[in-house]
């Protein structure tokens, strides 16, 4: 997955701008820091349950969140939001240089980006299919169980995906 598509999903879509996140690194960098870095993480959950021929249960749940690491010696902090938004990077990067003393150089170092050869497609799984088709394997499990063997009295099938976006 290209550095681009994760920033514009999990940046840009939340309003903030690579100059936000170096920002907060200067920031953590005040309280003189050995090491600190910023985590964004977004989870999308599909869900499908047939039993006995009828869908049972569907959901679609959609996590996300930042987190920030700071390390001074041998302390680390760690703080977590569960949205993405600039108000919440900036709180969790205060409380996790408060967890750590001011033990450390204080020196940011920006990293550039480094491409790497894609190891999985930039393909949404759960898009990649409709909801129709999805429900359709699992009718076709459960026909094909109860072809199997007519003693199959009761059937339970499960489909699920997720997909997730990170950027360090």
């Amino acid at each position: 997955m290209s550095l681009n598509l994760v920033s514009e999903q999990l940046l840009a879509t939340n309003g903030l701008k690579h100059q936000d996140l170096f920002a907060i690194l200067g920031q953590l960098a005040e309280r003189r820091l050995d090491y600190g870095d910023l985590y964004f993480q977004s989870s999308y959950h599909e869900s499908w349950v047939l039993e006995d021929r009828i869908i049972k249960d569907g959901s679609y749940n959609i996590d996300q969140g930042v987190g920030v690491r700071a390390i001074s010696g041998e302390k680390t902090g760690f703080a977590y939001a569960d949205q993405i938004s600039l108000l919440a990077l900036e709180q969790s990067a205060q409380a996790a240089r408060t967890i750590v003393r001011d033990s450390g150089d204080g020196k940011v170092q920006t990293l550039g980006a480094v491409e790497h050869s894609p190891l999985y497609t930039s393909v949404d799984p759960l898009q990649s299919m409709s909801r129709e088709e999805k429900l359709d394997i699992l009718r076709r499990v459960d026909k094909v169980a109860r072809e199997a063997d007519k003693r199959v009295q009761e059937v339970t099938a499960s489909l699920s995906g997720v997909y997730e976006l990170i950027l360090v």
